[in-house]
């Protein structure tokens, strides 16, 4: 999962990118409204938090201007501002959902994936991809008989996979997914995570299609 974080609090901001990597996520941090304006209109990223308090621009303002430039992103507020009006038009300018601070970072993470449970039309923390399963709560990965819980890359390489099953993803659509900006990416460090998985489960788990990427089998 690749996460925007807009956080102009540095110790906040550094605590979430550890606890968000640590669980498998990669995690884009900016700090002010111009840069987040931005980034906000990247499609890629799967959900953003967004902090309200930004040097140079309102985070209520810069959320209401990407939703008229049409940014479809789901948005997680974070914030101290706790009163009723704040949350209200919060939630009515396009946000999905609205945490004050401070929180904890475990009812953070519910609440990502209840965003993405909603955004992909499920009731649950499980993704299937045929005879393979994968809990987004417990990143424990089951195929065959086997079940494991996952290290964090492996786990962020499960997921994009399994997320749409049967989408092909290159060596770089992965990387994107896995790795954040200031990460240092090692040539073969793809090869490395699929190895490992299909060490575990055996080699079908991961399909490579020759010359284009990889894919999680349907079936």
């Amino acid at each position: 999962m690749r996460v925007l974080l807009v956080e102009d609090d540095a110790m906040i901001g550094k605590g979430l990118v550890a606890a968000l990597s640590a669980e498998g996520m990669s995690v884009d941090w900016v700090r002010d409204g111009a840069h987040a304006e931005v980034m906000l209109r990247d499609s890629s990223y799967s959900i953003a938090l967004l902090d309200l308090g930004l040097p140079g621009q309102d985070g209520l303002d810069l959320l209401k201007a990407a939703r008229r430039q049409g940014a479809d992103t789901p948005v997680l507020i974070i914030t101290a501002r706790d009163k009723l009006d704040d949350r209200v038009a919060g939630l009515d300018l396009g946000a999905d959902d609205y945490l004050v601070k401070p929180f904890e970072t475990r009812e953070l993470q519910a609440r990502m994936r209840a965003l993405m449970r909603r955004r992909a039309g499920r009731a649950t923390s499980l993704l299937v991809a045929g005879r393979t399963e994968l809990n987004t709560e417990t990143h424990e990965l089951s195929r065959g008989g086997v079940v494991e819980v996952l290290p964090a890359r492996e786990y962020a390489l499960m997921h994009a996979l399994i997320e749409r099953p049967g989408r092909i993803l290159s060596r770089s659509q992965i990387e994107e997914r896995i790795y954040g900006w200031g990460d240092e990416v090692e040539s073969n460090a793809v090869d490395v995570l699929i190895h490992s998985i299909r060490r575990k489960f055996g080699k079908d788990i991961i399909v490579n299609i020759r010359g284009a990427g990889w894919m999680a089998p349907k079936s």
